[in-house]
């Protein structure tokens, strides 16, 4: 029997602080990233809780079986434009479409929200979150080199225009 997958909003006591640790704790698994990488999650997961309005601001954790395995954020970047933050899809619940399900939720809400365009900050490594970003209509934007996290890595932003969400 297949496990119960949900999406939900964030909000429960704990979700804030596990985006923090799952970041940290996966990125360290599969990258060699250090603990820069998640001192800058928490600082997005901080201002998030701290002064998000949520008319323009949401934040949703994928479940299985009422198990956190992956998050998302959606925020202003400007009056008309929102940023995808943070995705994440624990090892133990990839290849269930559940990176797709929160990216889709974040569309979803930042063209009821009014946004006109959407754009993300990603790095090369990520091959299978840039596999969704395409498919959902990102495109490549920008590239730069960098050296962050204690790695040398290549910067990416991806950008897409929103339609205006149906009435």
């Amino acid at each position: 029997m297949s496990a119960e997958a949900v999406i939900r909003p964030l909000g429960r006591p704990g979700d804030l602080g596990w985006v923090v640790m799952a970041h940290g704790e996966v990125y360290a698994a599969e990258f060699g990233w250090d603990t820069s990488f998640e001192a800058l999650v928490a600082r997005i997961v901080a201002d998030y809780a701290a002064e998000h309005d949520p008319a323009r601001e949401a934040a949703w954790i994928a479940e299985v079986d009422g198990e956190r395995v992956g998050c998302v954020f959606c925020v202003a970047a400007d009056e008309r434009t929102a940023q995808l933050r943070i995705l994440l899809i624990a090892p133990s619940a990839r290849g269930r479409r559940l990176g797709g399900q929160l990216v889709d939720e974040c569309l979803a809400f930042a063209r009821r929200a009014g946004y006109a365009r959407i754009r993300l900050w990603t790095n090369h490594p990520l091959v299978a979150a840039r596999q969704i970003y395409l498919s959902r209509g990102f495109r490549l934007v920008r590239e730069e080199p960098h050296h962050s996290f204690g790695v040398a890595l290549t910067g990416q932003v991806y950008e897409r225009d929103l339609e205006p969400a149906e009435a």
